[in-house]
């Protein structure tokens, strides 16, 4: 989408400032500078909506409404946001910001080292965006050490520390950017913003670069993220879908790790991969050593993550150091009592050590954003980089007939020596035509129709030339031309044959040291609660309602050991139920019936009797606990106040059955006392249901039979 003016009248804004329409609105006209303060250059201009595309939000009676305006500038401002400035273009894998920095880099290409703040000011011409801008993209082009060389203090992708000041470090072209990304014969150009400088609208790129940098963005309503992937695997690919074979590549990042991308779907939305840190074991068995981190992690981030997560009790280590430099390295301190291989899934489970990430395969083409699984991105770029071979070639090839067509016309105005029928001629047509007139018998020899052209620059041929002029040498010289002119087409008969070719050099010339960093595997999600160290105990204060791993020694009855990411769940003499996270202390409720850790992964079956409200009946349930939501209380009587749990009893098996003895409170013309009741009787439902009536008489005890 070509950029759009920067100027800052509304479309109802004469040369003199007057308001023409009016605002549908209460109160003065509203401010027509709509800028965004930290860049005035991003929003569209409106009055070049209102002369081009006759905007809706000029209605029938001449009446322009101020909500029309923002909706008609919002979907402008949308639209340049997505196709200039955040999703790269599915041809040479850029965006804008990108695009100008490598033009702005060829146009200062002498060999030697550029300051950057020298590039950023030269690519300011082309980006209206600022330097701060251009300077962090062009750092993280450095950084993927694919594009940009670079040399100074660029940060470190592992520590996270940032790259020295633009004035202080150097960048160029790298040989292989210089390989597979300019050609000005087969670039289309378009005007800079202001007019004054010719800017690609795409470099002519010869690589899948889009999948080897790889690309992430935000815009309004749209994201973007293609992780990268390897450049070998890339190569492969790309010569496996030249010959229309099946081919298969995941993501490879620059940090490494282990990967999981069982569930990557093509890099589409609704993938997922996990990434894990490469966690190793040492001599000794109370330290363990991190050697590589998780895409999208520092080592600096990932400590302050792991002292976190012992902070909070969901790990224990005594202490870590961070001794990276060119290589991770991280050593994990272990207290007595911890395994390693614990320690290690402890931290797969709550730190950083393991990451998901979530992929948006998103590109520009048409000038629409459109989503694509990679390998139909893999597949654009190379029948792409093969169409650019192809033109490539055809340039070539008529540059070389060219060549051909001169210098045989050269070699024939020289050896039948043409250029004495001149020496007498006194006019420039008396010239032309003596010329003319002498090629007039040889011009059959030739390929193409002789051009006046043509003449003209037989004119210019000096002297000296023609004094030295050896026709041996140049019979070898067209014999030359010839066998390059049949190489070329014998290339362009065979385009398939030639970009295989193309690519196997690329590997050969740039893949050095670009082998796989990222070791794909599979592994199961880890469960933080079956890692959890259980370093706590939880006690229960049945008498102030209290529980948790806070309270004291004497204040409470230690129930079992947890850790800090249990759950608990009570049962309360009111016939309530309510799982919450186990703390340092909380109300559970005074005198609760049950009161336990509870994990939604092992099914228990619950036993209870309750009496409904103050007087009612006793009413019998099995139930069990399966979806609850934390903090919730769940009734699990009919609700009637002053109901009271009369029973309760747990198991792990729905066959266990439990018979029991109801102890009858005495009243007038009951006979029997004491009755017997099985549970066996009764189904197991879910947790809501209200029960069975076991008696409508008083009970005045139950115990087991």
């Amino acid at each position: 989408m070509a950029k759009k003016k920067s100027t800052r009248k509304t479309q109802n804004s004469s040369s003199s400032g007057e308001v023409q329409g009016e605002f549908n609105i209460d109160g003065p006209a509203p401010e027509t500078d709509l800028s965004d303060p930290a860049d005035p250059t991003d929003l569209p201009d409106p009055s070049d909506a209102a002369e081009e595309d006759a905007p809706s939000s000029r209605r029938e009676d001449g009446v322009t409404h101020v909500n029309d305006m923002y909706e008609d500038w919002f979907i402008d401002y949308a639209s340049y946001v997505i196709l200039e400035r955040a999703v790269p273009h599915i041809d040479d894998g850029l965006k804008p910001v990108q695009r100008r920095i490598l033009h702005s880099l060829k146009e200062k290409d002498d060999g030697r080292f550029n300051k950057v703040a020298n590039i950023v000011g030269h690519t300011m011409q082309y980006h209206p965006h600022g330097d701060a801008s251009i300077g962090d993209a062009l750092v993280q082009l450095g950084q993927k050490n694919l594009l940009v060389e670079t040399q100074g203090n660029w940060g470190n992708i592992l520590t996270g520390d940032s790259a020295a000041a633009p004035r202080y470090i150097e960048a160029r072209l790298s040989k292989f950017a210089l390989d597979v990304a300019f050609n000005a014969k087969t670039t289309h150009w378009a005007k800079s913003y202001d007019g004054r400088n010719e800017e690609p609208v795409t470099l002519p790129m010869k690589f899948p670069l889009l999948l080897a940098q790889g690309a992430e963005g935000i815009a309004v309503g749209l994201a973007c993220k293609i992780l990268p992937h390897n450049f070998l695997e890339l190569i492969d690919a790309c010569i496996a879908a030249l010959r229309n074979q099946p081919f298969e590549i995941f993501p490879d990042f620059s940090t490494g790790g282990i990967m999981d991308a069982s569930d990557y779907q093509a890099g589409l939305r609704g993938g997922k991969i996990r990434v894990r840190a490469r966690i190793e074991t040492t001599s000794t068995k109370r330290t363990i050593k991190i050697t590589e981190i998780p895409f999208g992690t520092t080592t600096g981030g990932l400590m302050d993550n792991i002292v976190a997560a012992n902070e909070k009790g969901k790990i224990k280590i005594a202490k870590i150091e961070d001794n990276t430099a060119e290589n991770v390295e991280i050593l994990v301190h272990l207290p007595h009592g911890i395994e390693p291989e614990t320690a290690i899934e402890g931290l797969y489970a709550f730190t950083d050590c393991e990451v998901s990430i979530s992929p948006n395969s998103c590109v520009i083409e048409d000038n629409k954003p459109k989503f694509l699984p990679v390998d139909e991105l893999l597949k654009r770029a190379a029948f792409h980089t093969r169409d650019l071979l192809k033109w490539e070639l055809e340039i070539k090839l008529r540059e070389l007939e060219d060549k051909w067509h001169f210098s045989s016309l050269e070699k024939i105005f020289i050896e039948n020596r043409i250029y004495r029928r001149i020496e007498e001629s006194t006019t420039w047509e008396s010239v032309m035509e003596e010329i003319w007139t002498g090629l007039k018998p040889f011009l059959k020899l030739l390929r193409r129709e002789v051009t006046d052209e043509d003449v003209v620059r037989l004119t210019e041929i000096k002297i000296k030339r023609i004094s030295k002029y050896d026709s041996f040498k140049a019979d070898e010289y067209l014999k030359g031309i010839e066998e390059q002119i049949e190489e070329t087409n014998r290339n362009l008969a065979s385009l398939t044959k030639y970009s295989i070719r193309y690519f196997k050099e690329i590997r050969d010339k740039h893949g050095k040291g670009r082998e796989r960093k990222t070791e794909i595997s599979s592994f199961e999600k880890v469960v933080a609660r079956q890692v959890a160290v259980a370093n706590e105990t939880l006690y229960l204060n049945a008498k102030d309602g209290f529980a948790g791993w806070g309270l004291k020694r004497g204040d409470g009855v230690a129930v079992d050991k947890c850790s800090r990411i249990d759950d608990l769940i009570v049962f309360g003499n009111d016939g309530t139920m309510q799982v919450m996270k186990v703390s340092d202390k909380a109300f559970v409720g005074k005198n609760p019936v049950h009161l336990a850790l509870f994990d939604k992964d092992t099914p228990l079956y619950y036993s209870m009797i309750y009496r409904d409200g103050r007087s009612g009946a006793a009413m019998a349930k099995r139930f069990e606990v399966k979806g609850v939501t934390r903090e919730k209380v769940y009734d699990l009587t009919k609700g009637t106040a002053g109901s009271r749990v009369l029973f309760f009893s747990i198991h792990k098996s729905p066959e266990h059955t439990l018979k029991v003895k109801l102890h009858l409170k005495p009243a007038p013309r009951l006979r029997a006392t004491e009755l017997d009741f099985d549970f066996a009787d009764i189904a197991i439902k879910g947790r809501g249901s209200v029960g069975n009536i076991v008696t409508k008489h008083g009970v005045a005890r139950i115990a087991r039979a």
